[in-house]
């Protein structure tokens, strides 16, 4: 491990819950991509779509930023186009059904100890490492 490795997720962190933190503090709502992006959209009734599309945005912004100072991504799409929509409309599906997602429940509902979120964010991680282990030792695929 490099030295300075460690710096750029620790910052990313921390920024994170900064973030999460004031956007608690100054509009009383938890800073779930899943809602903000709803929002955004105008699938939601609830939230203001001007602070929705503003959030979105700053992720878009601070994602290119990252890139161009840090490094640049090497993406590789090992899956088919149909099996990425399927799985995008599960997650989608998933994230509506649960009322929320990995960042409103996971970062911002935990930090308030809710038990809702609590039993979200343990369901999220189970399904994943059940996900994980049907893909890499069931269908051999990892």
């Amino acid at each position: 491990m490099e030295p300075i490795s460690f710096i750029w997720p620790l910052t990313g962190g921390l920024l994170v819950g900064l973030s999460a933190g004031l956007y608690l503090l100054m509009n009383g709502r938890v800073a779930g991509i899943s809602g903000l992006t709803a929002s955004a959209t105008g699938l939601s009734r609830g939230g203001s779509r001007g602070l929705g599309i503003g959030f979105v945005v700053g992720l878009l912004i601070g994602a290119a930023l990252a890139s161009a100072l840090i490094r640049q991504p090497v993406l590789t799409i090992t899956s088919s186009v149909g099996l990425l929509v399927v799985g995008g409309l599960l997650v989608g599906f998933g994230t509506r059904w649960g009322s929320g997602c990995t960042s409103g429940h996971g970062v911002c509902g935990l930090a308030r100890l809710s038990p809702r979120s609590l039993v979200a964010t343990g369901t999220f991680m189970a399904v994943a490492g059940v996900t994980v282990f049907v893909v890499r030792h069931v269908l051999g695929d990892g």
